[in-house]
């Protein structure tokens, strides 16, 4: 234990000789010259910064160092403060470094004294490389924690949204529209002919001819090779044609449907 009354270790395993602090130094001088109101951070920071106060957000860090002697390291509770801030605002290492050096709110939220600089990049790179993913799960467990004993969160009950699933991303292709327009027109001219409106007016269905040309385009792609690219450019050609042929049908059937109409409007 330091006289600041901070933690020191020294991480043997990396080989880095350094200190470790959960706490930042004293003040400096420029603190108590400044007026009050340029030491109140925004309602947001307050709020963060009270609850990062919470000693059991540094634990995860302290099985890292070793508790022996060397330079100091970043204090936890500054590395805490510039995640949030990095996260928070989508910030690079460097960016996030620049931003907090030049703002005198986010110097004090991150308890770093007035007239210093932020900790370089690569510094805040090897911590994170460091810990590992390991130590922010372990942090954001104890998030969750100090979450739930302030009623925040209730971890009584559990709603799953299942109406996102993961897929595969199907891109249309020439067949596949043309089989799905030929089945489609084949449903409608299905319920016409099924309310008695053109009974006279034949139709063949044309949707399992056209599936069967599909799924012969399919069979044919997995040779991947020229002759099987020919084969399906002259599938795709009858289908068009099958297509065309739909078309008409179901026009004559329109056509009949709507004289019948016509001639159950009259008199």
């Amino acid at each position: 234990m330091s006289d600041d009354g901070s933690d020191r270790s020294w991480d043997l395993r990396i080989g880095a000789i350094t200190v470790f602090r959960t706490v930042c130094d004293r003040p400096t001088l420029w603190e108590a010259l400044l007026p009050p109101e340029a030491l109140v951070m925004p309602a947001e920071l307050a709020a963060v910064d009270q609850l990062l106060d919470d000693p059991r957000f540094l634990e995860p860090f302290r099985r890292w160092f070793d508790p022996l002697f060397g330079r100091p390291s970043t204090p936890m509770e500054t590395y805490l403060r510039l995640m949030f801030l990095k996260y928070r605002y989508r910030l690079g290492y460097e960016t996030l470094c620049a931003e907090v050096s030049d703002s005198l709110t986010w110097l004090r939220f991150c308890r770093m004294p007035i007239g210093e600089q932020a900790p370089h990049p690569t510094t805040l790179m090897k911590i994170t490389t460091r810990c590992g993913a390991s130590t922010i799960e372990e942090v954001n467990a104890e998030l969750l924690a100090v979450a739930t004993e302030a009623g925040v969160v209730d971890l009584s009950w559990l709603r799953a949204d299942t109406t996102v699933v993961p897929a595969d991303i199907k891109y249309p292709t020439d067949s596949g529209l043309l089989t799905k327009g030929v089945s489609q027109i084949a449903r409608l001219i299905a319920r016409i002919k099924a309310a008695s409106i053109a009974p006279r007016s034949t139709f063949d269905d044309p949707t399992p001819s056209a599936r069967q040309a599909a799924h012969r385009i399919g069979s044919k792609l997995r040779r991947r090779d020229d002759d099987a690219k020919a084969e399906v450019l002259a599938i795709t050609g009858e289908l068009a044609d099958l297509a065309e042929t739909t078309v008409e049908q179901a026009k004559r059937v329109l056509a009949n449907a709507t004289s019948n109409g016509s001639r159950s409007d009259g008199p």
